[in-house]
């Protein structure tokens, strides 16, 4: 093939995936149509990284922030609009009925940390058993937050969205081993380096995203 055709291939082939040109070929559709470019996706998610940080930023806040964050990666991923005022509507509706999510997350959160502090102190008996409850009931407290999170709508409100996580989670358990993961690596990566909190909070909000459909993706 000579050096003239490999460039009319190759550029045929970007205005295809811009959606500036035809389709060359008939192919099953992209499951992200608006994930195509790599940088573009990197920058994309580093904004949802900081913006669920500035919002989550009173704590309790948190769970309304990666709301928002994960339905702005979705509509981006989707190729939807997917304009910022559409990721501070959705904080705005889902803040107050969030932050008591948040709060009771929060409570939790302390009381299976106390336990864990306390298990390694040796003032209690069984003290690595309640150490390892500790550690799953931080996972759980991690697990239904993410899912909480991605399955929030402003139409259905924060009530369905914690009723619906057992649900999710015994439809996808693969699904969810993934999600822990995704919480723990946020975790190990803001112990390293705190600043590091925000790319690995965007990976999280684009994994909630990407995790229940890449079933589809393989069938």
């Amino acid at each position: 093939m000579s050096t003239a055709v490999r460039r009319e291939a190759s550029a045929a082939r970007r205005e295809e995936l811009s959606g500036a040109g035809p389709v060359r070929e008939e192919r099953p559709p992209a499951l992200f149509p608006g994930a195509t470019g790599r940088f573009a996706l990197f920058g994309e998610v580093l904004l949802t990284g900081l913006l669920v940080t500035i919002v989550g930023l009173g704590v309790v806040t948190m769970p309304a922030a990666l709301a928002a964050g994960i339905r702005h990666m979705r509509r981006y991923t989707a190729a939807d609009d997917s304009r910022l005022q559409f990721f501070w509507a959705d904080v705005r509706r889902g803040l107050l009925p969030g932050a008591a999510v948040g709060a009771v997350a929060l409570v939790a959160t302390l009381v299976l940390l106390l336990d864990i502090d306390l298990a390694r102190s040796g003032f209690l008996p069984g003290g690595p058993v309640i150490e390892v409850v500790g550690w799953v009931g931080l996972a759980a407290v991690a697990l239904t937050l993410l899912a909480a999170a991605g399955a929030w709508t402003p139409e259905t409100g924060w009530l369905a969205a914690v009723r619906a996580v057992p649900a999710l989670v015994a439809s996808d358990v693969a699904g969810a081993v993934y999600l822990v993961a995704t919480a723990g690596f946020v975790a190990v990566v803001t112990w390293a380096l705190v600043p590091l909190f925000i790319p690995a909070v965007g990976c999280a909000a684009l994994a909630v995203v990407a995790v229940p459909v890449r079933r589809r993706g393989r069938a």
